[in-house]
């Protein structure tokens, strides 16, 4: 297979990146422009933001349009890809980025937090997937999905529960959805996503764990590359899959994380400490 210039690696080819007014769906947008990409389909709840996305786009020279989009409703979801349908007339890639990583354990997770994380984790990228493809082999396109996910779906904090049950179904789920599409030779990977610099982190860990001003700078001084991952290295890794780079690779779920899962030198994982009822009871 022929070495691909990545400057031009995407030529004239269309995408969806959900979650694209910042972080990492942001990241993964500019990337994909800067290689090439034709036109860009960004998405998510906030206008501004969403269309400061597409000026900066247009400046890579790549033809962009912004989606309104409440990910929890699957009408939503489909409306993204009709806009790639409408603008492009077909589609080469998608990428799912867009996701909810809200706290709650078994004890204090609420029925209304559970349906939302799975709303947002997984039904969102069923129906996205399921739109994209419908629009891919119409168009006799042999495209490529990307799932942002997390390496808490391989089982995660006692803090997460709820959210590590949506990220191990996504996991599940790209799978099947490659086995499904193998024969239409479009190609379903994932990423299974550690700790990452994202303004959406710093909202979580300032909303739940009580962080002040330097806890990141602190974060990072732990870690074994001295960094927290940053989106733009994420978006390479996603640029990849989306590439001819990646061959037949599909199927594939891969941890991009700073530790090896099932290795430690603590001994057998263990919380922290013990349960407690909601209110203290």
């Amino acid at each position: 297979m022929p070495h691909t210039d990545l400057a031009s690696a995407f030529n004239g080819q269309y995408f969806v990146v959900t979650g694209s007014t910042q972080g990492l769906g942001a990241a993964v947008a500019h990337t994909l422009a800067q290689r090439g990409a034709a036109g860009l389909i960004v998405c998510g709840r906030r206008r501004a933001e969403g269309e400061e996305q597409v000026r900066q786009l247009a400046q890579l020279d790549c033809q962009a349009f912004f989606v309104e989009a409440d990910l929890e409703n699957v009408e939503d979801c489909r409306a993204i890809i009709d806009a790639a349908r409408t603008h492009f007339g077909t589609l080469h890639g998608l990428v799912n980025c867009a996701g909810m990583s809200d706290r709650g354990t078994i004890l204090d997770t609420s029925p209304e937090l559970f349906d939302r994380l799975f709303a947002v984790n997984v039904r969102a990228p069923f129906f996205l997937m399921q739109e994209a493809l419908k629009l891919m082999i119409s168009t006799g396109v042999e495209g490529a999905v990307v799932n942002i996910q997390s390496i808490t779906g391989h089982g995660g904090q006692s803090f997460l529960s709820a959210y590590a049950a949506s990220k191990g179904a996504l996991a599940i789920l790209t799978k099947n959805v490659a086995f499904s599409a193998l024969r239409n030779r479009i190609r379903v990977n994932g990423l299974n996503i550690g700790w990452m610099d994202t303004p959406h982190e710093d909202q979580i860990q300032r909303q739940y764990h009580g962080a002040q001003d330097g806890w990141l700078a602190e974060a990072e001084r732990a870690q074994p590359f001295g960094r927290l991952l940053k989106p733009e290295e994420v978006a390479q890794s996603v640029a990849f899959l989306l590439s001819r780079e990646a061959g037949m690779m599909t199927g594939s779920v891969i941890d991009l994380e700073q530790g090896v899962v099932g290795c430690t030198d603590s001994g057998s994982p263990q919380p922290h400490q013990a349960l407690s009822l909601p209110g203290g009871v």
